[in-house]
């Protein structure tokens, strides 16, 4: 498999010199500072690529080319925005960068309730607790109707929980939930979210689905011209939010994807955390079933709670089985080597790691993206790879 590192840029605390380091040889990047519905310059692209090139690395994988709301909608300006979709695409293939990491979720981006969740060893990971949303959808952000989302259990654990948080807990939650985190599309105020839910939730599952599938029958002819290989995030937690639909949480969901807009372009990104966030999604399943869709993975652990809370725990210990899944993985690729596919090696990173030792507390590292804790997942990932490859012979 392909070790790639996601890279936030020359802004970025962890460098490209750090990358090499950690042993990785691919970069997992974007232009973030292309507004979202703009079109991304050739130039651009090709100087971005010159610089991680520099460092005897290679731009792997873009995440993401984001997708403007108004694409998600089918409203306002969205033809405007595809078509300069497309041009990124094309642009993209231009420059030799074919692999590209996008989602489909509305109004908000992956969510956490907790960014320094305090683990025994002392180090820190991201939690999402499921009385703290309701806290916030029911109690800060009041949304309309939000009580009917949840049980009279749940309502009253939110509801004790709520009278024991100081304003600067609540300042807090909001801010993990709609301020954007790393990686997300964006951020929102608290008028700003509820407008945004009222309008994706007018138009239901299989409204958002039917938007996706057409947002993909647009774009996906330039994809296959350009050669770029469009492989879709899921949704992050994958279950409801704010009481909107979701699209890309379960394996029927996948399957509806492939099957709705059968194209070499349309992938998947097999992410383990989010997907693993379900009790009833079978990972293992799922690769053996989307195998020859899966263009890029995200390898992290989680420990599921009853309720629907996880956190995110050691990249070896949790209730995804890593072993199994890296094992499918490399199945496929034996696969792919088999038929001389031009995308043989599946490009992963380690997704996420604790934050540990002195970079605990640090500004300038973002809450799940420090250096000493995906260096170490990564670490571990590779022995897993290694020592199931050598069992192959």
């Amino acid at each position: 498999m392909e070790e790639t590192w996601r890279w936030f840029g020359p802004d970025d605390s962890v460098t490209l010199e750090n990358v090499k380091q950690a042993g990785a040889t691919g970069i997992v990047t974007a232009l973030d500072h292309i507004p979202t519905g703009e079109a991304w310059p050739l130039e651009d692209i090709l100087e971005r690529k010159a610089l991680i090139e520099s460092y005897d690395l290679e731009w792997s994988v873009v995440e993401s080319v984001p997708l403007h709301n108004d694409i998600k909608t089918r409203s306002g300006d969205f033809e405007r925005h595809i078509a300069n979709y497309c041009t990124s695409l094309e642009n993209l293939g231009k420059a030799g960068i074919k692999r590209v990491c996008y989602n489909f979720m509305p109004v908000v981006d992956w969510t956490r309730t907790n960014l320094d969740y305090e683990l025994p060893n002392q180090s820190n990971a991201l939690r999402f607790d499921m009385s703290d949303f309701v806290v916030y959808d029911v109690h800060i952000l009041q949304r309309p109707g939000a009580e009917e989302s949840y049980s009279q259990e749940m309502l009253e654990r939110a509801e004790r929980r709520f009278g024991e948080m100081s304003e600067r807990e609540k300042a807090g939650l909001e801010a993990n939930i709609i301020a954007g985190l790393p990686g997300g599309e964006g951020s929102y105020d608290r008028a700003g979210i509820a407008e945004a839910i009222a309008e994706f939730s007018a138009l239901g599952t299989e409204g958002l689905r039917a938007n996706l599938i057409a947002f993909l029958k647009d774009i996906l002819p330039t994809a296959e011209k350009a050669g770029v290989r469009m492989a879709i995030h899921p949704d992050d937690p994958p279950f409801s939010l704010f009481g909107l639909p979701r699209v890309v949480s379960t394996a029927d969901d996948a399957r509806a994807l492939i099957n709705q807009a059968p194209s070499p372009s349309n992938c998947l990104t097999m992410c383990a955390g989010s997907y693993g966030a379900r009790a009833d999604n079978d990972l293992v399943a799922m690769i053996r079933e989307f195998g020859p869709h899966i263009e890029f993975v995200h390898l992290r652990n989680i420990k599921r709670e009853a309720d629907g809370s996880f956190f995110e725990s050691e990249h070896l210990d949790g209730d995804n089985d890593i072993v199994g899944i890296i094992n499918a993985l490399l199945d496929e690729e034996a696969r792919r080597r088999g038929s001389d596919s031009e995308f043989g090696r599946i490009a992963m990173r380690p997704d996420h790691g604790h934050t540990l030792g002195d970079e605990r507390g640090r500004a300038d590292v973002r809450p799940g993206y420090s250096f000493g804790g995906r260096m170490k997942g990564l670490a571990e990932l590779r022995g897993v790879i290694h020592a199931l490859t050598m069992t192959r012979g």
